[in-house]
């Protein structure tokens, strides 16, 4: 009864708020008025996206598609700022710093907590690769890709039947007689591909193909997933959310087994969704090697404008040394090459 009654109280207040607002803003010189209420549409955008954050919800559309460009929200916060300078709006000014500051906030790297160490030694080290080909348009950049930096370990996205083909080639399957390639239309498609001894484990579902498997690899069981759930499209939020959830829960029942999980997750460290996927304990190898934040897609406007929604997530056995992004030509994706030490038991 009591939470109600508060609720209640604040829900009369916010009118009265709204009010005090539109009041002040009437009493500013005229010229600075649509100045004023400029600034205010601004701010409230970003307030919007960052209360979301904050909260640890991905809201409705947009607000999970803003999400993905968050430290980006700091242009809007300073334009807020500006506004309400030119405006002579103190009340402005406090609010734009504000928001500036908690985008800030949240642009540092999200850490769950410390990673337990390993309880082993290294017992072998490992490359990994993951990329999205665009419907199969960057099967060349792919191909030329392995053979310079000879991954051990390969997930690919959206992989078509001219891109299965290749990957069926002598050349390939010389290099990497073990994998498991799942066809459809262009987008569906999906491979893993391995020099280790690979058995075929149950598939993630999902509108997309996300197989999985288990690799035997000096004597440890490594689960391996490809991860490519639908992106948060309008309409489409409760499939985005619903795939998302089902990697989680594949995270979560892992056990004491190293899992690697590897793709185009169509989300980054701003969604709720994701961080939940990281809570299980499971790790961003580009954030444990000093690259989070490095933009992996729209590749138009990367490495200086964009999200980084290609990742490879390791479990505790799984230590990564280095990450980079290398740009294979013809997609849209930025591909995410990460080097790893496997612990033992």
């Amino acid at each position: 009864m009591e939470t109600t009654v508060a609720t209640d109280r604040a829900a009369a207040r916010e009118p009265g708020r709204r009010a005090a607002t539109a009041r002040r803003l009437a009493r500013l010189p005229d010229e600075g008025r649509a100045t004023a209420w400029c600034a205010l549409a601004v701010l409230a955008v970003v307030s919007v996206v960052l209360g979301c954050r904050a909260l640890d919800t991905d809201g409705i559309t947009p607000v999970p598609q803003l999400l993905a460009f968050l430290p980006w929200l700091l242009v809007p916060a300073l334009l807020g700022l500006l506004l309400s300078v030119v405006a002579r709006w103190p009340l402005g000014c406090g609010w734009a710093l504000l928001a500036t500051a908690v985008t800030g906030w949240f642009i540092q790297p999200y850490d769950p907590g410390p990673a337990p160490a390993p309880h082993g030694p290294v017992v072998a080290r490992l490359r990994v690769l993951t990329a999205n080909l665009e419907f199969g348009q960057a099967t060349d950049g792919l191909l030329a890709a392995l053979r310079r930096e000879r991954p051990d370990v390969v997930s690919v996205q959206e992989c078509d039947a001219a891109c299965a083909d290749a990957l069926g080639s002598a050349a390939v399957r010389r290099a990497y007689p073990y994998r498991i390639i799942v066809t459809g239309s262009p987008a569906e498609g999906s491979a893993i591909l391995s020099n280790r001894p690979l058995t075929r484990a149950r598939d993630v579902p999902g509108e997309l193909s996300m197989p999985g498997a288990v690799a035997r690899i000096a004597d440890v069981t490594l689960r391996l997933q490809v991860a490519h759930p639908m992106p948060p499209m309008p309409g489409q939020l409760d499939v985005w959310r619903t795939e998302l959830g089902r990697l989680r829960a594949y995270a979560a029942g892992r056990g004491d087994q190293p899992t690697l999980i590897a793709g185009d997750f169509n989300a980054t460290q701003d969604h709720a969704a994701f961080r939940a996927l990281l809570d299980t304990g499971m790790r961003d190898s580009a954030r444990a090697a000093g690259v989070s934040r490095t933009p992996s897609w729209p590749i138009t406007t990367t490495p200086v404008l964009g999200a980084q929604i290609d990742h490879v997530l390791v479990s505790d056995a799984l230590r990564p040394r280095t990450a980079r992004f290398l740009d294979l030509g013809n997609t849209d994706h930025r591909a995410l090459l990460v080097d790893l030490d496997l612990h033992g038991r």
